[in-house]
């Protein structure tokens, strides 16, 4: 997979493969000094007496090491596993136990599990690493493990979702099925370095064409980033849709370079779309997928979505709507699945084979997600038969909110739902039901979350209910939970009216 995305600037090795921009020192990466320092990092990885197929823990913040990192443990062989900086020291440590790591490579003040399981490496070691002899790609079979996403299970216990070498030909299904992506491109993305949304369709997919990548330096605010598509002749412009709405506020205007851009993570409102497409005359592309497929369902400059759809599978994809274990006929709802054979689709998960197995229908990954098939191919999101929450682009379980704010002496019940505050943006809410003689406040109960669960999971409203609705086997109701919400019965809840 590294040498594959690495080989697309091979033929122009002094092209700028990476532009940090931003910052009072620009930081400029060549193809050839962006391969060279991801070649000596696997050399020195393997140095260490690491062996393909060996786990990596990856512990980063927002900084260019993180791809360097990443890309190196794969040529070198070993399977990367990133995880997101935000997490807390209980989290990681359960995390961590799941994947037994060989070797962690952490930044300065991100939290570690404890007690470690193996050497940690910092980011001057890893400085060093990339400075030194550099290996050639450790080869092998495609349908081999090369790398390990966490994602928020429906239980409630986060899951390592693994994947092959050989998803980097899915993305290749991306290039036209969403992006409209060629050499010449100069595509940036608003998020952070360690976001896999940002590592796949921000930096490997450009770097896989040839073309160049621009991530914004930390810290840039909305009105940067605006003025960075025009000052840096941006072609296409990547993020989550709480960026774009985020830029209208601070005001974005034409850019003769900007063709269209592109958002997934979460569900794109309509207003944003077109006061977008008004401000700036281009058109929003929009993605869905998950970290068991990535992003498999799309528009695209070639084929937008039609009004009120997630767009079309991507040309290559294997994807079908299931009922009972049986494709049904367009038109008719059912679960939206992926074949197996489908080269993006995860591996499993790690550590949990009867959990892999129960998302199966014969050959059929079940997403979880209720779709229509409409008569041109579209497909129209119907709804899912779970509880998943999305806070900014994240899948959160609404199980792991629930079970850390349940750990403060005053919550005797909880339970979390997304709510909109706004016809564009929702958030985490989080229902309790507060033991007996103890009233804790809003303050309090934030301070515990942010204790307890990264950022991202931590609610931010906090509703006290005398009862949470549970159904005649005492499951909890979280989406009566949902409509009493949406009909404006909580007064602590913003008004939408």
């Amino acid at each position: 997979m590294a040498a594959y995305v690495l080989a697309g600037g091979a033929a122009t090795p002094d092209k700028i493969a990476l532009s940090v921009v931003g910052q009072e020192s620009r930081d400029d990466w060549s193809y050839a000094r962006l391969t060279a320092a991801v070649q000596g990092i696997a050399g020195g990885l393997l140095a260490r007496g690491l062996a393909p197929g060996d786990s990596v823990l990856l512990r980063l913040g927002n900084v260019v090491e993180f791809p360097l990192a990443y890309l190196g443990a794969i040529w070198a062989g070993l399977v990367p596993i990133p995880t997101s900086s935000q997490l807390t020291e209980v989290e990681i440590t359960k995390m961590a136990a799941m994947v037994a790591p060989k070797l962690i490579v952490a930044g300065d003040g991100i939290a570690l599990p404890t007690p470690l399981p193996c050497d940690v490496l910092g980011v001057d070691a890893l400085h060093s690493l990339a400075q030194g002899p550099g290996a050639a790609p450790t080869l092998g079979d495609p349908g081999r493990a090369a790398y390990a996403i966490f994602t928020s299970g429906t239980s409630g216990s986060p899951r390592a979702v693994l994947h092959a070498h050989r998803a980097i030909w899915a993305r290749r299904m991306m290039w036209q099925g969403w992006y409209g992506l060629g050499p010449e491109d100069r595509l940036m993305h608003a998020g952070a370095f360690n976001w896999t949304y940002t590592l796949g369709t921000g930096l490997m997919d450009p770097w896989s064409v040839g073309a160049t990548a621009l991530i914004p330096a930390a810290g840039t605010t909305p009105a940067g980033l605006a003025a960075m598509l025009r000052d840096e002749g941006v072609t296409i412009f990547a993020a989550a849709p709480g960026v774009y709405r985020q830029m209208l506020r601070a005001g974005v205007g034409r850019s003769d370079a900007l063709r269209h851009g592109l958002t997934a993570g979460e569900k794109l409102a309509a207003p944003i779309r077109m006061a977008w497409e008004e401000a700036t005359g281009t058109t929003l592309h929009e993605a869905f997928g998950m970290s068991e497929c990535s992003t498999f369902v799309s528009g695209s400059p070639a084929r937008p979505a039609p009004e009120g759809s997630l767009g079309y599978p991507q040309a290559g994809r294997h994807v079908a709507v299931i009922d009972g274990g049986a494709i049904v006929d367009r038109g008719t709802p059912g679960v939206l699945a992926i074949h197996r054979d489908d080269p993006g689709l995860m591996l499993g998960y790690m550590g949990a084979k009867d959990e892999t197995a129960a998302r199966y229908a014969g050959d059929w990954f079940l997403t979880g997600d209720t779709v229509r098939m409409e008569a041109d191919g579209a497909l129209t999101y119907l709804g899912r038969d779970d509880d998943m929450m999305n806070a900014g682009g994240f899948r959160v379980s609404p199980v792991e909110v629930e079970s850390a704010m349940m750990r403060h002496p005053g919550v005797q019940e909880a339970a979390a739902i997304e709510v909109a505050v706004s016809d564009s943006a929702s958030v985490i809410a989080c229902f309790y039901v507060p033991a007996p003689g103890v009233a804790p406040d809003d303050a309090a109960l934030g301070e515990h979350a942010e204790a307890n669960l990264a950022r991202y999971k931590c609610p931010r409203i906090f509703v006290e209910i005398d009862a949470l609705p549970r159904g005649a086997n005492n499951k909890l109701l979280r989406r009566a939970l949902r409509d009493r919400a949406a009909a404006g019965e909580f007064t602590e809840l913003p008004r939408r009216d």
